[in-house]
């Protein structure tokens, strides 16, 4: 089991290998493993929920590499909303069809961005995590 200093170290060695200034911090009333925040330029994890998120998807990982395979994911969107100058006001006030392919795009980017930055030796293993996770996404 992974505990919060543990996730922050790992957090805070990957940025600071790609040269990242973002923020991450804990909140346990966080329903997902990690989220980014475009706004406060912020990670935000909830150590039960990685470790629970560890144990869903069986994959052949160290805790930390697993760990460090979320944080891409998160850092790609970051990557995404500076690349891409999203209108945020679609998804406050944007018909139900126009936000969910907000949504869609922003995902699909931030799995692709993210990846950039995936060591070699842990890509395949990031690929299988994106495929897993859409699959407990969509309840299989």
């Amino acid at each position: 089991m992974l505990y919060i200093w543990h996730i922050e170290k790992i957090i805070k060695n990957t940025l600071q290998e790609h040269n990242l200034d973002i923020n991450y911090e804990f909140n346990n009333n966080l329903t997902a493993p990690m989220s980014y925040n475009v706004s406060t330029n912020t990670i935000t994890f909830n150590y039960l929920e990685v470790n629970g998120y560890i144990g869903k998807i069986k994959l052949k990982e160290t805790e930390e590499n697993f760990v460090k395979l979320i944080v891409y994911h998160e850092i790609g969107y970051y990557l995404t909303f500076k690349k891409h100058k999203h209108d945020l006001r679609t998804l406050m006030y944007g018909e139900d069809e126009e936000i969910e392919e907000l949504k869609a795009e922003i995902e699909r980017n931030a799995w692709d961005y993210g990846r950039t930055l995936v060591p070699d030796h842990l890509v395949e293993s990031y690929d299988k995590v994106r495929e897993m996770d859409g699959m407990l996404i969509k309840g299989l």
